[in-house]
C-alpha cells in the first residue's frame, strides 16, 4: 500500500530540495486538518497559512492557485492513499487466479466489503474531505472535482468492474453485460447507508448496526448478480 504517493514523494525529494518538500508536507498537512474541518468555500487562506505557521505570500509561493490548489492537492493526495489501500484489499480478497468457490462467494464479498467500509475508521481526515465535497459540490472548482475523482473512486470502480468481471468468468456471477454498473451497485449497496447514517464515519455506527448493514448489502447483490 502508498505506493501511489511514495513514488510522488521520492520523486519531489530528487528534484527539490528538502527544506521545499518539508514545507509542501507541512502545509498540505495543515490544509487537510482546515478543510476536514471548515469545509471548501468556509475555510480563508489566512486561516490555512495560520494552521500550517506560514504567511500568506509563503502558501501562495508553493500554491500559485491558493485554496483550489491547495483543496486539489491535499484531496488528491488523500484519495491516492485509501485508493492504494482499496486496490491492496481487493487483490488480496479476489484472486483472479483463485476465485472462490460458489458456496464461499458471498463470504469473500462481505470480507471485501467489511475492508472497504474499515477505511472510514482508517482514514478519518479522507473522508471528512469527501463529506465536504459531496455537501459543497456546487462551490468546489470543476477541475478539482475531476482530479479527486481521477486520483480514487475513479481507478478503484475500474479495478472493481475488473475483479467482477473475473468472477463472472469464472461462473459465479451474470454481470448483465455491465461490469461497471455491477462496481457500482456493489459500492452502494455495501456502504451508502452506512456513510449517511455515520455522516462519513464522523458519528459510528454500532458495530451490529454496521455488521448487518454489510452482510444486508453483500446479500442483496449475490441475489442480484449470482450467476445462473
Amino acid at each position: 500500500m502508498g505506493g501511489t504517493n511514495d513514488a510522488w514523494m521520492a520523486a519531489a525529494q530528487q528534484r527539490y530540495s528538502p527544506r521545499k518538500v518539508e514545507k509542501w508536507v507541512a502545509m498540505a498537512g495543515a490544509a487537510c486538518t482546515v478543510f476536514g474541518r471548515e469545509g471548501y468555500a468556509r475555510a480563508s487562506v489566512d486561516a490555512l497559512a495560520a494552521e500550517a505557521g506560514v504567511s500568506t505570500r509563503t502558501l501562495y509561493n508553493h500554491f500559485p492557485g491558493g485554496k483550489a490548489d491547495l483543496f486539489r492537492t491535499v484531496v488528491t493526495w488523500t484519495s491516492g492513499e485509501v485508493k492504494d489501500a482499496q486496490l491492496f484489499c481487493l487483490q488480496a480478497v479476489l484472486d483472479p487466479a483463485r476465485p472462490p468457490r460458489p458456496e464461499d462467494l458471498e463470504r469473500d464479498l462481505g470480507v471485501l466489503a467489511r475492508g472497504f467500509v474499515g477505511l472510514m475508521e482508517d482514514y478519518p481526515n479522507h473522508f471528512a474531505l469527501v463529506r465536504h465535497i459531496h455537501a459543497e459540490a456546487d462551490h468546489v472548482p470543476p477541475e478539482v472535482l475531476d482530479a479527486w475523482r481521477e486520483a480514487g473512486p475513479g481507478p478503484v470502480g475500474h479495478a472493481l468492474a475488473e475483479a467482477l468481471e473475473g468472477l463472472a468468468a469464472a461462473g459465479l456471477l451474470d454481470l448483465h453485460g455491465d461490469a461497471a454498473l455491477a462496481a457500482t451497485h456493489f459500492m452502494a449497496l455495501i456502504s451508502n447507508t452506512i456513510t449517511q447514517q455515520s455522516h462519513y464515519g464522523v458519528l459510528p455506527l454500532p458495530k451490529e448496526e454496521t455488521e448487518r448493514l454489510i452482510a444486508g448489502g453483500v446479500a442483496a447483490f449475490v441475489r442480484a448478480y449470482r450467476a445462473g
